[in-house]
């Protein structure tokens, strides 16, 4: 295997760990689905980790191709003698299945990884699909968070191709001998990534997959400063008065007003992910002196807003 990508491998991976892998005594999950990207993430690890390394693959159960494939994934890890494991969802998958996969896909990962002592699970999203992504949310209107793009890492879920190409993972594959499958969804202009995805390979444009990456990166140690400068600010701006959660707004620039509100409204509701435009109809009402409702939070204006949990809603008969 070519050796300058073993080496980008070894450093993305490390970067995301804090240490070197030789002094790294936990275990790297991988997420392997057989295309392109997965396979070439499993050849780039086990080079440069070997023994540290375990492989899962999803069969969804939406295919029937998928029953194969997964067995070819576990095939091609018997041959390298890399533990490999089979999961399957307990529960038919159902409703927006493109979302509702991604959540039994996670599931199943995370809990496979408890299990085998996996610290880490990394998954094969590359610089394309970094590109694609912030594409995606500029034409969602997104802000600082948004086109941060995919993050290197979220929890226990590490992304250690966001520095390699699509093609360049194609050609480890290709070096290596090694057929990989291709998934019919990745085709279906039904969803927004993949009509993102077409759009840019018959358009000729400017747009460099690695430059949107160094980009994204940018963005997000923009947006991690922003959460720092906010935590700071948070005790002259947030308190308690007995079950209300007072906010002073005065003279906070609006991107951190927003970041200081949300943490307000998580003092009731913890891990409360309330959608971008809704957090900005709230400011705006706010500031019109309008009291106005976030989920199930009351928001009462004036120079200290005050946040409550909402009365629960009188049954009608």
């Amino acid at each position: 295997m070519n050796a300058h990508y073993q080496r980008r491998f070894k450093l993305h991976v490390e970067s995301i760990i804090g240490q070197p892998i030789i002094q790294w005594d936990g275990r790297l999950g991988l997420a392997v689905s057989g295309g392109p990207d997965s396979l070439a993430m499993m050849l780039l690890a086990q080079a440069v980790m070997p023994g540290k390394i375990a492989v899962a693959t999803v069969n969804h159960g939406l295919r029937r191709e998928a029953e194969a494939e997964t067995r070819y994934v576990a095939e091609l890890c018997e041959e390298r003698g890399i533990d490999c494991a089979i999961l399957t969802p307990e529960t038919p998958i159902t409703g927006n299945i493109q979302s509702a996969a991604r959540a039994a896909r996670y599931g199943l990962l995370h809990g496979w990884a408890e299990q085998s002592g996996c610290d880490k699970i990394a998954t094969a999203h590359h610089a394309d699909d970094q590109l694609e992504t912030i594409l995606m949310r500029l034409a969602r209107g997104s802000g600082v968070d948004g086109l941060s793009g995919v993050r290197p890492q979220n929890g226990a879920i590490i992304r250690p191709l966001l520095g390699f190409t699509k093609a360049e993972l194609v050609s480890i594959c290709e070096d290596a001998g090694l057929a990989s499958i291709s998934d019919p969804s990745n085709d279906n202009a039904d969803f927004d990534r993949v009509r993102i995805r077409q759009w840019l390979a018959a358009t000729d444009h400017p747009l460099s997959a690695l430059s949107a990456a160094i980009s994204a990166s940018a963005l997000a140690e923009a947006s991690d400063a922003l959460d720092w400068s906010a935590r700071r600010l948070a005790p002259l701006h947030i308190r308690a008065d007995g079950t209300d959660i007072c906010f002073d707004p005065a003279n906070l620039p609006p991107e951190l007003l927003r970041r200081l509100l949300l943490m307000a409204l998580r003092h009731i509701i913890p891990d409360y992910r309330p959608r971008g435009p809704s957090l900005t109809r709230l400011i705006d009402s706010l500031q019109r002196g309008e009291t106005a409702m976030i989920g199930d939070i009351l928001c009462i204006p004036g120079d200290i807003w005050r946040l409550r949990s909402a009365p629960p809603r009188s049954k009608q008969k």
